[in-house]
């Protein structure tokens, strides 16, 4: 009974992982024979200056989008958890940018950020505001980059803390309200505690997928300006499909699962940490 599924695993899972680790060791460009490189490709992983300029771009994508993530999902799941007209509609519309392809929703918004033409610059030139060059300035690109992913995934998260919010039982909201405490109140003691396994949930996915940020700096920048929008999963798709190094992209995709974990775990335990006290 096993059987069909151990074959799945061994086939989409293990194979490709012991693949990409043997990969690491050898120098192939899918055209010649692999060739053995011993450490070679480890070595030039960790001079390699690119590589280090992407991991600090997808930080800084990290710490902007994970934050922003958070606080969107959970301002409009506590609004569409209440009784409101055509909540169904509603829920179903901050849904629907999940199920659409990151391509069509990256050009979309490229053309909502064009410093000439774009809408958000034409609203602002309205109120008396300057366009603003979101896609060609360094200091905009990775941001704006960040805004229009949480726009896109929010609907995802959305779900897990309406299903949060379903189960805070009603007994204790009628109580802590008996007990006249304000909405702020309601929300900091009884709510926010209550939504903490959602939350470590969004945080690790979140983070998780903003690792493998690559359609939207793709298609939206190609990694510029000045490479500050050159994501890890970019700069390994290039050295792959570019320039035909699968020895050396296979490295980058070790080591950033090796950052990924460890971020995780970082994560959870002080997650764990603000959960005990």
């Amino acid at each position: 009974m096993a059987g069909p599924y151990a074959a799945f695993l061994l086939i989409f899972a293990v194979y490709p992982i012991v693949f990409a680790l043997v990969l690491v060791l050898l120098q192939w460009d899918l055209v010649t024979t692999p060739t053995f490189a011993g450490t070679d490709n480890i070595r030039l992983l960790i001079h390699d200056g690119r590589f280090w300029r992407a991991v600090v771009n997808t930080f800084v994508f990290l710490s902007i989008h994970v934050p922003l993530q958070i606080i969107t999902a959970l301002a409009l799941a506590l609004a569409l958890n209440r009784q409101l007209a055509g909540r169904s509609f509603w829920r179903a519309a901050f849904f629907l940018p999940v199920v659409i392809s990151g391509a069509v929703v990256a050009i979309l918004w490229s053309n909502l950020y064009a410093t000439d033409v774009g809408l958000i610059n034409h609203l602002l030139v309205k109120i008396g505001i300057s366009p603003v060059p979101w896609l060609t300035d360094p200091r905009t690109a990775m941001p704006a980059i960040a805004v229009m992913v949480t726009w896109k995934n929010v609907g995802f998260y959305v779900i897990i803390y309406l299903a949060g919010l379903q189960y805070i039982p009603r007994s204790c909201q009628e109580a802590i309200e008996i007990e006249g405490a304000t909405a702020w109140q309601r929300f900091r003691y009884l709510t926010l505690p209550s939504l903490l396994p959602q939350t470590i949930l969004v945080v690790t996915l979140s983070t998780i997928n903003g690792f493998q940020l690559f359609i939207e700096p793709y298609v939206m920048t190609g990694g510029g300006p000045l490479r500050r929008t050159y994501s890890v999963v970019l700069y390994l798709y290039n050295n792959a499909f570019a320039y035909q190094k699968m020895g050396y992209a296979a490295t980058i995709g070790v080591a950033l699962a090796l950052i990924i974990g460890i971020v995780v775990v970082v994560q959870r335990r002080v997650i764990g940490k603000a959960e005990a006290l």
